[in-house]
């Protein structure tokens, strides 16, 4: 997720249960472009034991050929392209999501790159643009590609992250192409990731936002699909993750106040799973020190020590727009992936 998957990121997720691998914050190319080195950190320096996709973003076919040549240049797993980022400054550029309403680049973008990349490739989509009615004209192309890995989120670009996921789509996409498929959207716990599964045909699911929300969902899923009940997370537990997440994305030439409100981009998530009524989420908006910050999560956190966080959000308990973390628009590069 963009702005969201940096190392510090993947370490502190790692420390409740690495996910099976990780795909980086997307780069951006373009003629000018080259590797972000802040995004470049979390494949050379990974020490999560887990591999790391290096995803990028782009239309120009000579570029991303450049860029996918000089990042396999890296210690990355493998290579992955963004046909899905809904956000409107992205697909306006006609990239992303916005590729989606031109299957034949596409066609002509994975045809270079299947060319330059030895290793594996990968693809994350959506299943359209405004609607779905070249999801089967892409799929087919995908299958002709020699793709490694194809995720689906199922839902349109226009949708963003407000419909119901269309899951019957990505079923459709499972038992249409020849690559291993993974299921993406409202991937919400353990629980619901099982459903997926079965639902889709998918051999797995990517988990993006309630990654953030849950860190132990990644332990979570491997308990559920060996058949067991996924362990139980109390809110003292949370009350450590928040302390570790804060310490580990802290720099220390960022001002105090900016870092707090840094915090509440992953806080706005947590919260969902705190309390039904949602208080916990509205003082920590109003927090402006971490001090502060720290006190609210003490009251709520180590004050019902013992009480269970929630393994779904609350109903009704949401994100609010001014707080989301800009993996909210660009769906760019989703946190990780578990198989069944």
């Amino acid at each position: 997720m963009q702005d969201v998957t940096d190392l510090a990121f993947m370490r502190v997720v790692s420390a409740y249960g690495a996910p099976d691998y990780f795909f980086t914050e997307f780069f951006r190319v373009h003629a000018q472009s080259r590797p972000e080195r802040h995004i470049l950190r979390s494949i050379d320096e990974n020490d999560t034991g887990r591999p790391v996709f290096a995803q990028m973003i782009g239309e120009d076919i000579p570029h991303l050929v450049r860029t996918a040549t000089e990042l396999a240049r890296h210690p990355v797993a493998g290579i992955d392209l963004n046909l899905g980022c809904p956000a409107p400054k992205v697909y306006r550029k006609n990239v992303g999501g916005g590729l989606l309403r031109d299957p034949e680049r596409i066609q002509a973008i994975l045809g270079a790159l299947r060319d330059a990349v030895p290793g594996l490739l990968t693809v994350k989509m959506r299943i359209g643009f405004e609607d779905d009615s070249k999801f089967d004209r892409i799929l087919a192309i995908v299958a002709a590609s020699g793709i490694d890995l194809l995720t689906v989120h199922g839902r349109t670009v226009r949708e963003m992250y407000r419909s119901e996921v269309h899951y019957d789509r990505i079923a459709r996409a499972s038992s249409r192409v020849p690559c291993p498929v993974l299921a993406n959207g409202n991937v919400t716990s353990a629980g619901r990731a099982a459903e997926v599964v079965r639902d889709t045909g998918a051999v797995g699911v990517m988990i993006g936002r309630h990654a953030i929300r849950n860190p132990w969902i990644f332990a979570q899923c491997r308990e559920r699909f060996a058949g067991g009940a996924p362990a139980r997370v109390s809110l003292s537990q949370v009350r450590e993750y928040v302390e570790r997440l804060y310490r580990a994305t802290r720099e220390p030439e960022v001002p105090e106040r900016a870092h707090v409100n840094k915090m509440k981009k992953y806080l706005n998530f947590v919260g969902q799973g705190v309390d039904p009524r949602g208080e916990f989420l509205r003082e920590m908006r109003r927090a402006e020190s971490e001090a502060s910050l720290f006190e609210i999560c003490d009251r709520h956190l180590l004050g019902r020590a013992g009480e269970e966080f929630s393994l779904e959000p609350y109903p009704g308990v949401i994100a609010r727009p001014n707080c989301e973390t800009p993996a909210e628009e660009a769906d760019g590069c989703s946190l990780e992936t578990v198989t069944a």
